[in-house]
């Protein structure tokens, strides 16, 4: 995502408005911008754009099959399959969106300007529908705008999918598809287009840190899993009636995979092979690693024992705190954020949840919705100079705007997800399935298939 010149730890870094993501839009001139007019022209880097089609790859791979393997392992047995089909179905529909309207919103930064707010700050236009048609670089970027509508296109896909292990095993299958491409519409790609786009946006004027997706992703879909576990009401039996993952292997497996693909999405935001990149994902690397013992120290203390779930949730909850911050923090700020945030998910998931009585089905509340907050804001503390950062920014004030941003991004996610997910129930006639469908299982109610055969 933004390509802005971070130079090696020993130097300090510019304080970009936005993230990389921004800055590539404004380097790539995918909208006739001043700064492309201006720019001299470019010519394609084989190496930059061979590492963003790996990058592409890799974030792909997070979604089929990391996260339908996490997701499909922590369900009971008799609906797997429906969380693996809602993979594949939520991707096919976002992916033809994205293509047709999805990247010209995000993307179009026609008539916007630092400082001013108009319908443009909120929106793109349509110049790019049906599109991307070039594969020539655009100056002063190295890769080709194709690869980076793809790159892009890869956060449009997970980002709602990871709502749906809020609703899991109650849903209806069009309701799911519905929902995420009305969500995706009013909501994702706008709010992609305010934080990334270019000045004018209102996120990318406030001067939040946003490296590559705490705020757009995390926190989003944490958020709108939240408001659609409560539209929705528990699961049946919820929380008398056990219901333990049916397939713990399946779960590690996929974990594994998101750990894996994470290192696309957070240093592939560098838009570049370079040394952005090696520090994202130094750090990537470190919060990880960070999140795991933060998790595990905090079970053992309370539960007396670690569990191998629980080293996987860590391991996420590293790695979500880090996604806004990767290429702003240096190593040691990326040591206190994973271990930090892996403590606090663990509270969030094991007692908050408990406590509140919400039925958040597989935790992306608990893990992207908190934990993409917590990262959010220690971004603006560890990215000081001062405490072993990159940026010339006083403590204070950027927390002050990670805090506004996060603020903006909980209420304005919860309103237009309540709407939408109210909209969808009467199209559909309910968002729920049936309570015998519900009984039987997704897999057999909804799509006609069993996983086992037993």
């Amino acid at each position: 995502m933004n390509d802005v010149q971070f130079p090696t730890a020993a130097a300090a870094r510019p304080h970009p408005r936005g993230t990389a993501a921004t800055a590539a839009l404004l380097m790539l001139g995918l909208s006739g911008t001043a700064l492309a007019q201006e720019a001299a022209p470019a010519t394609l880097n084989s190496g930059d754009t061979a590492w963003m089609m790996v990058s592409s790859v890799l974030v792909l791979m997070m979604l089929v099959p990391g996260l339908a393997l996490f997701y499909g392992g922590m369900v009971r047995a008799k609906n797997v399959l429906s969380v693996f089909t809602q993979c594949f179905g939520v991707a096919g529909v976002i992916g033809m969106l994205w293509v047709i309207y999805g990247y010209s919103i995000f993307s179009d930064t026609t008539a916007m300007e630092a400082g001013v707010v108009n319908l443009h700050s909120f929106i793109g236009g349509f110049k790019q529908a049906i599109s991307p048609t070039s594969t020539a670089p655009a100056s002063p970027a190295s890769i080709p705008e194709s690869v980076f509508a793809t790159f892009q296109m890869t956060f449009a896909l997970i980002t709602p999918v990871i709502i749906a292990g809020s609703f899991a095993e109650r849903m209806k299958f069009s309701a799911v598809l519905l929902f995420t491409a009305l969500w995706f519409t009013f909501w994702y790609a706008p709010l992609a287009h305010m934080a990334w786009s270019a000045p004018g946006g209102p996120a990318w004027d406030w001067g939040i840190l946003e490296f590559a997706g705490g705020t757009v992703v995390h926190i989003n879909a944490g958020v709108a899993g939240l408001v659609a576990a409560l539209v929705l009401g528990r699961r049946r039996g919820y929380p008398h009636v056990a219901m333990p993952p049916h397939n713990l292997g399946f779960a590690l497996a996929g974990a594994a995979l998101l750990w894996v693909g994470w290192f696309g999405f957070n240093v592939g935001s560098a838009v570049a092979a370079n040394e952005n990149a090696g520090m994202a994902m130094l750090t990537t690397q470190i919060a990880a690693c960070a999140g795991v013992v933060g998790w595990l120290v905090v079970e053992w203390l309370k539960a007396g024992k670690p569990s191998a779930l629980g080293a996987a949730s860590g391991a996420l909850a590293g790695l979500v705190a880090i996604t806004p911050a990767c290429g702003f923090v240096g190593p040691s700020g990326a040591l206190y954020m994973g271990l930090i945030t892996g403590a606090v998910c663990f509270f969030a998931i094991g007692w908050l949840k408990r406590k509140l009585g919400y039925d958040d089905s597989l935790g992306p509340f608990g893990l992207h919705g908190i934990g993409g907050i917590v990262g959010s804001l220690l971004t603006g503390v560890f990215a000081s100079k001062s405490l072993g950062g990159f940026q010339d920014i006083e403590i204070a004030s950027q927390v002050q705007i990670q805090a506004q941003s996060v603020l903006f991004t909980v209420l304005y996610c919860a309103i237009v997800t309540w709407v939408l997910l109210k909209l969808t129930g009467l199209v559909t006639r309910g968002l729920r399935v049936s309570a015998d469908d519900e009984q039987e299982g997704l897999d057999q109610s909804q799509h006609n298939e069993r996983a086992y055969n037993v």
